[in-house]
């Protein structure tokens, strides 16, 4: 069967997970009436929630004799490593803009990947029919944004649809029938080349591992394109590593492709379609899986290696077990070692007491993600600060150094680069683009980065974009600069009252507001000043027999300042946690008795 592998590149709201449905009905891949409970793509709540893909995804239409693979894409750098393996797999890009909105900033780090590897886009405009669209002012920004990704020639002179996902229909021409999406099949057929592995499928069988999954029927999952030959189930392979070491060899237990939304087991697997293979204990994403006969490893994209380690630990605070059920150390690890069975880009390895695990991963963002998806299954968890994994070389020590892209509004240029060398970052290159754009690339300690993104996104006031990548080790910069200010801690433990934290705003900005839960010493604000304060939420108003002339007045409270996950994990310091549960984000000392602390402050000075 004649097959195209593509990858579809959107925004959240574009309409992406609309017009794969669309393709779907429309190839017959299922019935008009059956029941989509789960979309094709997007289906995690925390996807749809941030707006991201996270997971690659792929899914599998029929038309006319011919086979469409279309593999969803993960936009944010910090599952960068993982766009470039996916978009290996593919020989065509379609770039989904919403015709109102134009092209999205996430979509920008993608469309430069797509557009590196050689790809020639098709540019889909999707919701023309709404009120608001804009499909002309649409197709200049893609052009425009083509332009500032220096794109080819070639690839300048992309086709243009415009669509309705929705409606369920795609025309060359925006006043043409509007029928069905027939336009959109062809023209992949058309301007989308066949795989070249096609020509290779008498030679030995070869396959680069691109993602990994676990079932937990099958075990690990393998999934790649086949590069030459044909495999059929049962058959022994070996797996070779990027360097051409043998990792292992095994018996091809199951072979996957993808059908329409779900994965089916075939019999053979071709050359040019992508597949996934059970069967290995070891092999993982970057390994070549390969016919006896082959010695030489197919050239992958290294596996980005962690930057930031985190530590998981059991809530021990006094409000420990009230909201999930997961709360043992033996559940924790057992949920950790799945993540980094499927999740290359994290490890986990056991602390000396047993009570607690180092996870390293590749940004906040990610280990954001892990701690969000945790406590919505019922964790609950002490999370420690993000610490920086350094290497020792020649007897120096060396730390992860980011390559920071980040395009931004004029006006905002000059805070920006301000900030970036506080955090010790070097300017590689500043140049002004379209549309009163700047970009700004520069090299920044993976320390520096800590916490970063919230600040960025206030100073560029949520119009700047920031994507990073792996660059390079280098010798470590000196010290960074902390957070100024010290915290308000609670000395009681019981529920917050409006009238103590009233009387003690004067302090500093709090994080909680009346009636809450707390404990000795539980963060509940930051101070003024650069110390530590500890304080009582729990002071209520002194009552008299006598009556005042005048009526008490209620008790009005500024409003408390609420951390997000992230930004409670990149606020904290090292003798301090965030307490993870399905209902609260907490932050508190390390050590919760005073007198401890003050030992523990002694030692350390």
């Amino acid at each position: 069967m004649d097959i195209r592998n593509i990858a579809i590149i959107a925004h959240v709201d574009h309409g992406k997970t609309t017009l794969v449905d669309a393709l779907l009905k429309q190839s017959g891949t299922f019935r008009e009436n059956q029941a989509l409970t789960e979309r094709a793509l997007d289906s995690n709540d925390l996807e749809r929630e941030r707006g991201i893909t996270i997971l690659a995804k792929a899914t599998s239409v029929e038309w006319k004799g011919h086979r469409i693979n279309i593999v969803d894409t993960p936009g944010h750098a910090d599952f960068g490593g993982e766009v470039e393996r996916i978009l290996s797999m593919v020989d065509g890009v379609v770039l989904l803009v919403d015709a109102a909105e134009g092209p999205m900033p996430q979509t920008k780090f993608v469309t430069s990947k797509a557009l590196a590897l050689g790809l020639r886009p098709i540019v889909v405009l999707n919701k023309v029919d709404k009120p608001d669209a804009e499909p002309d002012r649409a197709l200049d920004e893609v052009f425009d944004l083509f332009v500032t990704l220096e794109a080819d020639h070639d690839q300048l002179d992309f086709p243009v649809l415009y669509a309705s996902g929705r409606a369920g229909w795609a025309d060359t021409d925006l006043e043409g029938a509007r029928e069905n999406l027939d336009a959109l099949f062809q023209l992949v057929l058309d301007h989308v080349p066949a795989p070249k592995q096609l020509a290779r499928a008498d030679e030995p069988f070869s396959m680069l591992a691109t993602t990994l999954a676990a079932d937990p029927f099958l075990g690990r999952l393998l999934t790649g394109r086949v590069e030459t030959g044909s495999l059929k189930a049962g058959r022994t392979v070996k797996a070779l590593s990027r360097d051409g070491k043998e990792v292992e060899r095994f018996r091809v237990s199951k072979i996957l492709a993808f059908r329409g939304l779900s994965q089916q087991a075939i019999d053979i697997a071709e050359a040019g379609d992508i597949v996934s293979l059970a069967g290995m204990s070891s092999a993982t994403v970057a390994d070549t899986i390969a016919d006896m006969a082959i010695e030489a490893p197919i050239p992958a994209q290294p596996i980005d290696p962690p930057t930031i380690s985190v530590t998981f630990g059991i809530n021990d605070s006094p409000l420990a077990g009230q909201d999930g059920d997961k709360v043992q150390s033996r559940v924790i690890r057992d949920r950790l070692m799945r993540e980094a069975e499927s999740n290359v880009a994290i490890r986990v390895t056991d602390t000396p007491g047993g009570e607690a695990f180092e996870v390293s991963g590749r940004g906040e963002l990610q280990m954001g993600v892990l701690i969000e998806n945790m406590r919505r299954e019922g964790f609950e968890l002490s999370i420690s600060r993000p610490r920086v994994l350094f290497r020792d070389e020649d007897g120096q020590t060396l730390e992860p150094i980011e390559e920071v892209t980040i395009d931004v509004d004029e006006e905002f240029a000059g805070t920006v680069v301000d900030k970036l060398s506080q955090r010790r970052g070097e300017l590689a290159d500043m140049r002004t683009g379209a549309g009163g754009k700047t970009r700004i690339i520069a090299h920044v300690p993976s320390r520096g980065l800590i916490g970063y993104h919230g600040e960025f996104l206030t100073d560029t006031r949520g119009t700047g974009v920031l994507n990073r990548v792996f660059h390079d080790w280098a010798p470590h910069k000196g010290t960074m600069p902390g957070r100024r200010n010290g915290v308000l801690i609670s000395m009681e433990d019981g529920v917050s009252v409006a009238y103590a934290i009233f009387n003690l705003e004067d302090r500093g900005k709090f994080f909680i507001g009346s009636g809450e839960k707390v404990y000795t010493g539980m963060i509940l604000g930051e101070h003024s000043r650069d110390n530590d304060l500890e304080v009582n939420p729990l002071k209520g108003k002194k009552l008299t027999n006598v009556r005042a002339a005048g009526k008490d007045e209620a008790v009005v409270l500024t409003p408390p300042t609420r951390l997000s996950l992230e930004q409670a994990i990149a606020y904290i310091e090292d003798d301090e946690l965030v307490e993870v549960t399905p209902k609260a984000i907490r932050l508190r000392k390390r050590h919760l008795d005073p007198h401890e602390r003050k030992r523990n402050a002694r030692k350390a000075g």
